[in-house]
């Protein structure tokens, strides 16, 4: 078996400040942020007590113009153990990904693959457990 866990829903935003605070005042807790250089920002949250089921609020800064910024949901998002492996696999059931796996923003520590379920539904493949990212969030947000 190569998937490890859900590891998050993905829900692009146009107004991450306003998303952010709608989700906390539906009793979620900001759990991580992961900052994509200059491209994107990702906020995580999740339920009190639950950690490891989040919601990836994404806001996407320069985005090509190809990529569609529309809001909304994105993603699922699966943790896997061989990214390679598994893109192979995938690849002899005909499921062919959008692009090779890549570093998103340039960051050593991850390595991902969009593939699309036969509903069209984007599912993101991260390589290895994908612990929620702790990089600082954007000014005007709080973790408290």
């Amino acid at each position: 078996m190569t998937a490890l866990r859900i590891a998050h829903a993905n829900i692009r935003t146009r107004d991450l400040k306003a998303s952010v605070a709608f989700y906390r005042e539906l009793g979620l807790e900001i759990s991580g942020c992961l900052r994509l250089g200059e491209d994107a920002t990702l906020v995580y949250l999740a339920a009190p007590g639950a950690p490891d089921l989040t919601i990836e609020l994404a806001a996407h800064h320069h985005a090509p113009a190809d990529f569609d910024r529309s809001p909304g949901s994105g993603h699922l998002a699966l943790a896997v153990g061989d990214l390679d492996a598994l893109v192979a696999r995938l690849a002899k059931a005909g499921v062919q990904p959008e692009s090779p796996p890549y570093h998103p923003g340039d960051r050593p520590d991850l390595r991902v693959c969009f593939v699309q379920d036969p509903s069209g539904v984007r599912v993101e493949l991260i390589e290895g457990s994908f612990p929620t990212p702790k990089d600082e969030l954007p000014a005007g947000l709080s973790g408290a």
